[in-house]
Order: structure tokens, then sequence, then C-alpha cells
């Protein structure tokens, strides 16, 4: 129940936060002159002048992309499953949600510097902005968590973690 919490709670924190900031650190004009870094104009999507993304809507594409701003979240909920107090696992959520990724998000698709080089950077499908910040955001979470109590004994050598719930595991394995 507490990794679905946590999941639930990346996409409504995360698509809050998407929404009031991190739309316009990715997608936003320049404002604070680094824009090839950070975008800085559009919060709450407001004040861009933007109506379409190509052939999408400007909500369309926003729904989507704050589909992707949840999933780069989610990624990490395994890597620190267990570990962290439901508020920290909130904090983290938002600050992933509405500033890192967002940043990462910048640097490709909202025309920073990995779009501008002179070989230009392509990613297909999100394989490296949304699955590697969350990939890295996950790495770093479970090295500066540690590993699981109970996972160790007082001699220091691995003991096996028992299933905490089989038929959750099994639906888990359904999905």
């Amino acid at each position: 129940a507490n990794i679905f919490m946590k999941n639930l709670m990346d996409f409504c924190v995360g698509a809050l936060l998407f929404f009031a900031v991190g739309y316009a650190i990715a997608f936003g004009g320049d404002m604070t002159g680094l824009g090839k870094f950070i975008g800085g104009d559009g919060w709450f999507l407001a004040g861009d002048g933007i109506v379409s993304y190509g052939t999408l809507d400007k909500f369309v594409f926003f729904t989507f992309q704050v589909a992707f701003a949840a999933t780069a979240a989610t990624i990490v909920s395994g890597a620190m499953a267990e570990r962290t107090q439901f508020r920290s696992y909130v904090l983290y959520s938002a600050v992933i949600s509405g500033i890192i990724y967002p940043i990462v998000v910048r640097w490709q698709w909202g025309g920073g510097w990995l779009a501008q080089m002179d070989t230009p950077f392509h990613d297909f499908a999100g394989s490296s902005i949304v699955h590697m910040t969350g990939g890295c955001a996950a790495v770093m979470g479970a090295y500066f968590l540690g590993p699981r109590k109970g996972k160790y004994s007082a001699e220091g050598k691995p003991q096996t973690i028992p299933g905490h719930s089989i038929p959750f595991a099994i639906l888990g394995c359904f999905i």
C-alpha cells in the first residue's frame, strides 16, 4: 500500500509542480539569459503565447509531458522502496518533477544546449531524458539511503529478506 501511495503521489504532486514551474523551466521563454539551460517564462502555463506544438494543442502537449514527468519520478520508487518516509518521498517527488526533470527536458526537447549542438542530440521517446533522469535519481537515492533494514546482520553478513506480501508480488508481475 505504501508503494502504491507513493506512485500515486508521484503523479499528483508531480502534475501540480510541473504545472506551476516545471513546464516553464522546460519549455518557457528565455527570460533569464540562460535559455540553453533553463527556461523562465510561462509559469502556470501562462504568458508564453503558444497555443499549439506542431499539430498538438498546448494542453494536450502539457498532459503528455506530465505523464513523462510522472514516469521519471516513479522510476525511483523501486530503488527507495521501504527506505524512505512518506513525507520525504513526497518532497523528493516535488523536486524531481518541478525542478530536476524539467531542466533535463529543457536541454533537448525545450531547445536547449543539446538541441543546439552542431550534431544535435536525439532522444527517442524519452529513452534518455525520462529514463536516465529517473535512473540516475534512483542510483543516487539508493546510494544515500543505504541498504534496507534487516538486509545485514550485526556481523555485516547479508541476510535474505522474506517476501512481505505474496499476493501483491503476483499482482505486480501481472501489471
